[in-house]
């Protein structure tokens, strides 16, 4: 890259990482004690594996090197964030935030189009009953239908290029610098080490693809709970004698109750005909009587 200076065009001068990393180390405790809060590097262990080793890792990595567009940027920003010059990195809503330490600290700003609702349902709907657990879900530990709707490239949960804005304040006019491209690669890492930052980029809520998958199980397991067993099937299956269910002494006794006159009532129809004697029935009384006559004397 060529830089204008007071004898004209003439080439940067050549600065290693090491003093890259100096004066970005220096630069950061400024911009730290501006924010309030501490830098987050981008690290990755050096061990010959890929830059991400996780499943929203690599799918957010793999989502990139797809598209055409990035394909001859993408090489600059993978040496890039090996090296360690992404010497912060913050992801909000929508929004990733950078310092990458070039010739001087670049400041690098990744926008993402928030997640159309209509393709949030469409997700939602295939995966429903298929996700066992929120730890499941942030670990990938998901089977391979949900791995293949959650990375469509048209209707899973990755960005296009389309819904991605890019801005970075080094001198370069490429719509996708080498600074930017690290970053880029700089979220797949972050994305191992916490993953559920995936869907506050994207801004949406992990937990309604977790409900609403788990109610997929939940309805189904209501749909068989009316199947129940014969008692002598269950009685074959184990080996044991089981009684026949006696009746419900409740039920029973509801249905031998009859309705009656309350006593209250019984005894105010008493009052108002008045009492009578023992052996004298009262007025309207169906009880027989007997009349007694006392025997004559024989003459």
């Amino acid at each position: 890259m060529a830089w204008y200076g007071y004898g004209g065009w003439s080439p940067r001068p050549y600065v290693s990482v090491a003093e890259k990393k100096a004066r970005a180390a220096k630069a950061i405790a400024r911009v730290a004690k501006k924010r309030g809060r501490a830098a987050e590097p981008v690290v990755i262990p050096r061990r010959g594996r890929g830059i991400a080793t996780t499943f929203w890792g690599r799918a957010w990595c793999d989502n990139l090197e797809r598209y055409m567009d990035f394909a001859n940027r993408l090489p600059r920003g993978r040496t890039y964030v090996r090296n360690g010059s992404v010497v912060d990195l913050a992801i909000a809503k929508g929004k990733v935030e950078a310092l990458v330490a070039g010739s001087e600290l670049y400041t690098v700003t990744v926008r993402i189009a928030q997640m159309k609702r209509a393709r949030w349902r469409g997700v939602v709907s295939c995966c429903t009953g298929r996700i066992g657990s929120l730890v499941g879900l942030l670990r990938g530990e998901l089977s391979a239908e949900v791995l293949a709707v959650l990375a469509d490239a048209k209707e899973g949960l990755f960005p296009e290029p389309r819904e991605i804005t890019m801005e970075c304040s080094c001198p370069d006019w490429a719509g996708m610098c080498k600074h930017v491209a690290a970053v880029l690669y700089g979220v797949g890492a972050r994305l191992d080490q916490r993953p559920e930052l995936f869907f506050t980029l994207r801004q949406v809520d992990q937990a309604e693809l977790l409900s609403s998958a788990t109610a997929g199980v939940i309805s189904r397991a209501d749909a068989g709970a009316g199947k129940r067993i014969a008692v002598g099937k269950l009685a074959d299956v184990f080996g044991i004698e089981i009684e026949a269910e006696s009746p419900d002494v409740t039920r029973a006794g509801k249905q031998r109750r009859t309705r009656s006159e309350p006593l209250g009532k019984r005894g105010g129809a008493q009052s108002e005909t008045g009492r009578t004697r023992r052996g004298k029935p009262s007025a309207g009384s169906t009880r027989p009587t007997t009349r007694r006559t006392r025997p004559q004397p024989q003459r």
